[in-house]
């Protein structure tokens, strides 16, 4: 298994707008798409209070670039996200990592 680490760091003021997004769009397209989420945080404490982090699990990188590359070409979340950026830009960047869980860890 390994997982992938994003983070989104909104425009100031839009992370509601990118948690709404993620609760009733994305996260519907991503479940026909056989995508699994490990988890999502918002930073209470950190450099920005305007993060979304969020975990996605993993069999292998090619099966990342198979699921994530349909998901993102899906017609239906290419027109969603545009209506939700009708009033602007939500993400001002993003990072992402891919992690592999050691011998000792919880998470496997």
């Amino acid at each position: 298994m390994i997982y992938e680490l994003r983070i989104y760091h909104c425009v100031p003021g839009r992370l509601p707008d990118l948690l709404k997004r993620f609760e009733t769009i994305t996260l519907p397209i991503w479940e026909r798409h056989g995508i699994r989420q490990a988890g999502f945080w918002t930073t209470l404490v950190g450099e920005s209070n305007q993060d979304l982090t969020y975990m996605l699990a993993w069999e292998s990188m090619a099966e990342r670039e198979e699921k994530f590359g349909a998901f993102a070409k899906d017609p239906e979340w290419l027109e969603k996200r545009a209506g939700t950026e009708a009033n602007g830009q939500i993400v001002a960047s993003l990072s992402s990592q891919f992690l592999a869980p050691t011998a000792f860890s919880s998470v496997k």
